[in-house]
């Protein structure tokens, strides 16, 4: 474990470090190179801030609006069967949506119910087996313009649902 801790210290330095090498070695001119890299990256946030905004609106005014609670006791029946807290359904929802919605939810069961509950952990192993897929999908395509996106989303939403039944089913096991 201590060498995972030390390696994890040393890599960003050791990274910088081979980076000024080689930049020596092959006469790279590293600070223009890093320049180009800004401005390409301003563009880009440019290009997918009207995306972003219109994704995080949206969101807002599904949580507001009293849809996301609805759905959620629409939902809660399947959870019961499922063995899904009714804590966790908003978590599951919001999260296909946005990550940082779904981090507050998950700070709120936190709150609650505490980190190392049954609760708590089904979120935490969540949040680390299922991915932001209509975030991914909007700013990431918009950023590089692919309008073609056939079965990205239903196996986008499938990756989603395994990583739900795979934080169920770790639960669980260890709890």
């Amino acid at each position: 474990m201590n060498f995972i801790l030390y390696f994890s210290d040393c890599i960003i330095p050791c990274t910088i470090f081979y980076i000024l090498i080689y930049a020596v070695f092959h006469h790279t001119d590293v600070y223009e190179c890093f320049q180009m890299g800004v401005k390409d990256g301003f563009k880009i946030v440019i290009k997918i801030a009207p995306t972003m905004l219109a994704l995080m609106v949206s969101i807002g005014i599904f949580r507001i609006s009293g849809a996301l609670a609805l759905l959620s006791e629409l939902l809660e029946p399947l959870g019961e069967i499922l063995h899904i807290p009714s804590a966790v359904i908003p978590v599951i929802l919001v999260r296909i949506f946005s990550s940082s919605a779904a981090t507050s939810f998950v700070l709120d069961i936190f709150k609650e119910y505490g980190p190392n509950s049954k609760t708590g952990m089904m979120v935490s192993i969540m949040m680390g087996c299922t991915e932001t897929v209509i975030y991914t999908i909007t700013v990431y395509f918009a950023a590089i313009q692919i309008r073609k996106t056939r079965w990205v989303l239903p196996g986008a939403l499938f990756a989603t649902l395994a990583g739900v039944i795979a934080s169920v089913i770790i639960t669980e096991i260890i709890m």
